[in-house]
C-alpha cells in the first residue's frame, strides 16, 4: 500500500524530540499526533502525548491539558484516560492564555521527566488574532519543542508560522490539512464537549463540605458565596496535581463542592465558567466578577 504523504511525516517524526503540531479547527492535529505515536511505540519508544486543546480534548475533561504515556501501539485504540491533569478553567482559548501556557509546559515537563522519549504536543485552533499568536508564542517559548508542524487548509498559517520562525530555532514544516478530516459544526463540538463533561462527572458522585480557605485564588473576605453556586473548579491534592473536576452548590450559607475524586483533596482552584449538570452545558464567567462584583 502506497505511504500518504501523512504517513510519511508521522513516521519521519516518530523520534526522540519534542513536537508540537499547530493549525486551525479540524485540520488534523489529534489524527497526526496519534499517527506519530502510533509509529514511535511500534519502534519501542515511550510516547508522551499532551493535549493542551481545553475546547475538545481527547486526553481528559475541557478545561484541563492531559498528558497519556504511549508505550504500546494498542493503547491508542483504548479509550484515552489521562495520566496526569493541569486545570485551566476554561474551555476559550482565546482567555486565560497565562493558564494555558503554563498547564502545557507544566505537562510538556511531566512527560519528559516521566521517562518519554517523544512528545508530542497537540495544541487549541487559536492561530491567528493577538490572543492566537501570544498564546502558540508563549506555549512555544516554555515548551521548547523541536519542531513544528502546522497544518492549514489554504494559507491561514503563513503570519504565525512567519512569526514563530523569526524568534524561534525549531524547525518548523507547514504541510496540508489531513484530507479525511471533516470539519464539525458548532452544535458537533458543543455535544462533544458535554459528552466529555459527562463522562468527568461519572459516578460515584460524593457532596463534601469545603471552607473558604481551600480555594485559590483566594477567596475575598465578606464575598456572597452564593455566586460560588455552580462554578466548575479543578480538584487538587496539595502537591500540585489535578485529580479531576468538581462543581461547587451553595445552600444555607455552606458551601459544598460535588465530585468524583474527593479522596486526597487538599484545595480547590476556581474556574472561569458554570457548569449546567442537567445538560451539561458551560457559561463562561469572569472570575473577578464573581470574586468582587464588577
Amino acid at each position: 500500500m502506497t505511504e500518504t504523504p501523512h504517513e510519511k511525516l508521522a513516521r519521519e517524526l516518530a523520534v526522540p524530540s519534542t513536537v508540537m503540531l499547530i493549525g486551525g479547527m479540524d485540520t488534523g492535529k489529534t489524527t497526526l499526533s496519534r499517527r506519530i505515536a502510533r509509529q514511535a511505540s511500534a519502534h519501542g519508544l515511550v510516547v508522551g502525548l499532551v493535549d493542551s486543546d481545553v475546547d475538545n480534548s481527547t486526553i481528559g475533561p475541557p478545561t484541563c491539558v492531559g498528558l497519556r504515556f504511549i508505550r504500546d501501539p494498542a493503547q491508542l485504540d483504548e479509550e484515552f484516560v489521562a495520566d496526569h491533569l493541569h486545570f485551566v478553567g476554561t474551555t476559550s482559548p482565546s482567555r486565560l492564555v497565562l493558564q494555558q501556557v503554563i498547564a502545557s509546559a507544566s505537562m510538556v515537563d511531566r512527560a519528559r521527566e516521566g521517562g518519554a522519549d517523544l512528545v508530542v504536543i497537540d495544541t487549541t485552533a487559536a492561530v491567528s488574532g493577538v490572543a492566537g499568536e501570544t498564546l502558540k508564542y508563549h506555549k512555544m517559548e516554555l515548551c521548547r519543542p523541536d519542531r513544528v508542524v502546522a497544518l492549514q487548509r489554504g494559507g491561514e498559517m503563513e503570519p504565525v508560522v512567519g512569526m514563530l520562525k523569526r524568534f524561534f530555532s525549531a524547525d518548523i514544516d507547514l504541510v496540508p490539512a489531513e484530507p479525511d478530516i471533516s470539519a464539525r459544526s458548532p452544535d458537533e463540538r458543543a455535544a462533544q464537549r458535554s459528552t466529555l463533561l459527562r463522562r468527568a462527572f461519572h459516578g460515584p458522585l460524593e457532596t463534601w463540605r469545603v471552607r473558604p480557605t481551600v480555594f485559590a485564588p483566594t477567596l475575598p473576605t465578606g464575598l456572597d458565596l452564593d455566586r460560588l453556586d455552580k462554578m466548575l473548579v479543578g480538584v487538587q491534592d496539595g502537591a500540585g496535581n489535578c485529580l479531576g473536576l468538581g462543581r461547587l452548590e451553595h445552600d444555607d450559607g455552606a458551601v459544598r463542592v460535588l465530585t468524583n475524586v474527593g479522596e486526597g483533596m487538599k484545595g480547590l482552584r476556581l474556574g472561569s465558567v458554570r457548569l449546567d449538570l442537567d445538560n451539561f452545558t458551560i457559561k463562561p464567567v469572569s472570575l473577578r466578577e464573581v470574586m468582587f462584583g464588577f
